[in-house]
């Protein structure tokens, strides 16, 4: 009996000790987002602005400055996979292709690239 309850305290503490590293995994990516959000009189402001006149590329993180110049000198429009793989995204991992989708997709939204309707990526006209 003392054994089993060994042994269930056991595979307890495991789960714990997986849980606190991804709680440790997801507290510094938060804390990476709201490092790189911006502040402007106690307001936050969009670290990927809208494509207006006058806001350029430079005015946008390096990584998404990436993202732009991997999509311009494609030939074609790309996939996310074949754009991570121009930028340097292990592609095999989800976990790491996915964020690159979103930046994508928020450059879409932002109108700074557009998205076609097989899912392809490519610049504005």
């Amino acid at each position: 009996m003392l054994a089993k309850q060994l042994a269930e305290v056991r595979a307890e503490r495991d789960e714990l000790a997986v849980a606190e590293r991804v709680l440790e995994r997801m507290t510094g990516q938060l804390a990476k987002e709201r490092a790189q959000a911006g502040q402007v009189g106690g307001r936050a402001v969009m670290l990927i602005p809208h494509r207006e006149p006058g806001v350029g590329e430079d005015s946008l993180p390096w990584d998404y400055q990436r993202i732009i110049t991997a999509v311009r000198q494609a030939a074609e429009p790309l996939m996310a996979r074949e754009v991570g793989e121009v930028v340097g995204v292990d592609v095999g991992v989800r976990a790491k292709l996915e964020p690159l989708r979103g930046k994508l997709v928020r450059l879409v939204d932002r109108g700074r690239l557009r998205k076609l309707p097989d899912g392809r990526f490519t610049t504005r006209l």
